[in-house]
């Protein structure tokens, strides 16, 4: 404490200091300082650095690529009961790339101020690849051994959908999960504080599907200068605004329906919309799991200034809630289809997991044992995962990165955001709770 005849301290606290260079905060910032975008290494070197890692713990590991420097690293750490199924842990190592003229720190620095470690994937998803790390290492160190086998998946391309990490792994290399019933990956076990010191942690137990759509307008096209009562551009135009404009209406699904009746009774509210909008920052990410969605991305149409094009084309990502991929594909044909062609250009599936079993029950005790005033809330998240890639093999996923954060941290902004950082605490909160959740799986 400070006296008057004591000068204040113009750095950090000890216990900040301290805190700020915790194994997991260091290991964070390690591994944003590779830059494993594909405008960078790829994930190469930050694979390089995973493996050096595992073997530091006595862990085999193997390095497989289906693209030059698109780097994969998997390894089994076996379990004292045989007969048990697996757990699969999947963290992808690749991240979106990052301008640095827009960031206040260089994006690939792994600097530590101001209690975060800031960086690409500090959030998206380094900082569990690091929690991980370190909660197993300080366990294996100890003694320990998991009950059942855990599979570590550090896979390659998850923003880019895969196909030189998660999925071809489970096409081509199917037989590294063998055994796993259960896995835990990103994005959800963030907590939102929806009363002082009252928290509720969101575990992802579902995600939307992707449909991504073409819509494409045709005309005869012609000179600039005539009249062109089918201008394929103007058509195309209206086509957006209807899309923009028009309400698809209410669709839940049941991760979706548990989260609206619990933010219900948080908010004092009857209405699901309002509910959810009253957490705040965290409405970006909650309100979109109401309801199917389409967002226009692209438009290409036009050669030159003076010519009107016979065809103009706009893209669409399109993301529907789990159970109603059928109304997605036949809301938007009834909408637009007098003024476009509604071309499928890429889906993948929609999940939805029961939050039932060995999995869910230790994620719920690892949780409540290290906040005990929280409440764990399965829910429903827009985005997509590798988890799509794993289900296929009849895997349970859930969206597990458990980070304690502050009530006005937006953590929605930080993935694929500018000055994407997380909290130091945060990352020792959730090293804790994972140390927890490996020792009761």
């Amino acid at each position: 404490m400070t006296t008057p005849s004591t000068p204040a301290q113009t750095g950090p606290s000890p216990e900040r200091r301290l805190d700020e260079h915790s194994k997991v905060a260091l290991l964070c910032s390690e591994l944003i300082r590779h830059d494993s975008s594909v405008c960078g290494d790829l994930e190469r070197g930050v694979a390089e650095r995973v493996a050096a890692e595992l073997s530091d713990m006595s862990l085999e590991s193997k390095l497989l690529e289906q693209q030059p420097r698109r780097t994969n690293v998997v390894t089994r750490i076996e379990g004292t009961d045989r007969s048990a199924p697996a757990l699969l842990v999947h963290i992808h190592l690749d991240v979106v790339p990052a301008d640095p003229g827009t960031w206040r720190v260089p994006p690939y620095a792994g600097e530590i101020r101001d209690g975060c470690v800031w960086g690409r994937g500090a959030v998206d998803m380094k900082d569990m690849a690091a929690m991980t790390l370190v909660a197993l290492r300080e366990l294996l160190d100890s003694g320990w051994r998991p009950r059942r086998d855990i599979v570590l998946a550090f896979v390659a391309d998850e923003e880019l959908g895969g196909s030189a990490g998660a999925r071809w792994l489970v096409e081509e290399h199917a037989e590294l999960f063998e055994g796993c019933s259960e896995a835990i990956g990103e994005a959800g076990g963030f907590s939102h504080e929806y009363a002082p010191g009252r928290r509720a942690y969101l575990v992802q137990s579902g995600e939307k599907g992707i449909g991504w759509l073409r819509l494409v307008a045709r005309g005869p096209g012609g000179h600039g200068s005539m009249l062109h009562t089918e201008n394929p551009v103007v058509r195309l135009s209206e086509a957006i605004q209807r899309l923009e404009r028009h309400d698809f209406g209410l669709r839940l699904c049941n991760s979706t329906t548990g989260l609206v009746e619990a933010a219900k009774n948080w908010y004092n509210t009857d209405d699901a919309e309002s509910a959810l909008h009253a957490t705040g920052s965290l409405a970006k990410l909650l309100v979109p799991t109401l309801r199917n969605t389409y967002n226009a991305t692209e438009l290409h149409a036009g050669l030159q200034h003076n010519v009107v094009p016979s065809i103009a084309e706009a893209l669409v990502d399109g993301r529907f809630v789990p159970g109603f991929e059928t109304e997605f594909y036949q809301e938007i044909q009834d909408l637009l289809s007098d003024l476009v062609e509604v071309q499928p250009v890429f889906r993948n599936d929609a999940l939805e997991t029961p939050f039932v079993g060995r999995v869910p029950d230790a994620i719920v005790s690892s949780l409540a044992a290290e906040d005990p005033d929280g409440v764990t809330v399965p829910t429903c998240l827009p985005i997509g995962s590798d988890a799509k890639h794993f289900a296929r093999l009849g895997i349970r996923c859930y969206g597990f990165v458990p980070l304690r954060l502050p009530s006005s941290f937006d953590f929605p902004a930080m993935f694929h955001g500018v000055d994407e950082r997380v909290p130091v605490s945060a990352l020792n909160f959730g090293q804790q709770v994972l140390q927890r959740f490996f020792s009761a799986c």
